[in-house]
């Protein structure tokens, strides 16, 4: 099993550091451009991300918004070829930096993907298995319990927790990869669209359970579904392609970032409008 795919992470320290002030950024990127080989996949990316709020990334297939997530907590350093340009820092530090251990990044921003994961394991283990791999002293059967109650799972699982996560339904799965994410103590968790796999029900489950996330956690989600990025976000960025001129390749781009209210309300590109509106896309 890849410790690295267990929504893993930190910078420089074992232990947990002190927070930033509320009013500081969580992330700050700074011309952040991400390549795969010789293909730009974004490009100059620049935007802060604030912390315990949820942004949401919004555009067209292809514009670099998963890619954009990725680069967040190094997951594409997994990928052959990737290289990230610019400066992505976190809590001021720059993540890609030579001295930082890009497991201690992935275990403080923790990722949750679009298809739920669950390991080959019983749900109790599947929540274990991140503190285990990082030496946590506790009480396993307090965290499970916690990070499963943070998760809104605790309820529907507790009288079967030696059961296989894969026994559950799509929604709990989500949600058992979302306490295994919770479990190794995060700051931020991020999600590749979490609920394009889930029916509308289980959506919703997931959406009421980011808003009550994110009094502790920052959240980043990427999603297709313009109605989940109005409801659920407090700001946006939308990408989309253009063309790069120095190469004359298309490449993702960031358009506009503002407030989730200004951007489907008074968008200042109409780009942005166009995408919203359902124009293109």
């Amino acid at each position: 099993m890849d410790p690295q795919a267990a929504g893993a992470v930190s910078v420089a320290a074992p232990n947990r550091p002190t927070r930033e002030p509320v009013g500081a950024p969580v992330f700050e990127l700074r011309d952040a451009t991400v390549r795969y080989g010789s293909f730009t996949a974004v490009k100059g990316v620049g935007m802060d991300i604030p912390r315990n709020e949820i942004t949401a990334l919004i555009g067209p297939s292809g514009c670099g918004k998963s890619t954009l997530l990725r680069s967040l907590n190094r997951m594409n350093d997994l990928i052959a070829g990737a290289s990230v340009d610019g400066k992505i820092m976190y809590n001021g530090e720059d993540i890609y930096a030579p001295d930082v251990d890009p497991v201690e990044v992935r275990r403080r921003i923790g990722m949750v993907f679009q298809k739920p994961n669950p390991f080959p394991k019983s749900i109790f283990d599947n929540v274990a298995f991140g503190p285990r791999l990082n030496g946590y002293k506790g009480d396993m059967g307090d965290l499970v319990e916690e990070s499963l109650r943070k998760a809104f799972l605790w309820d529907e699982v507790k009288d079967k927790l030696k059961e296989s996560g894969f026994s559950l339904s799509g929604g709990q799965q989500q949600r058992l990869c979302i306490a295994r994410a919770i479990a190794v103590d995060p700051d931020v968790i991020l999600m590749d669209e979490p609920c394009s796999a889930l029916d509308p029900i289980a959506t919703l489950k997931i959406e009421d359970l980011m808003r009550e996330m994110k009094d502790e956690y920052t959240i980043v989600i990427v999603t297709h579904n313009m109605q989940q990025a109005a409801r659920v976000s407090d700001m946006t960025a939308f990408l989309t392609v253009d063309i790069d001129d120095e190469v004359g390749e298309r490449t993702g781009a960031l358009v506009e970032f503002d407030t989730t209210a200004t951007i489907f309300a008074g968008a200042h590109d109409k780009r942005t409008e166009d995408y919203i509106s359902g124009r293109f896309g």
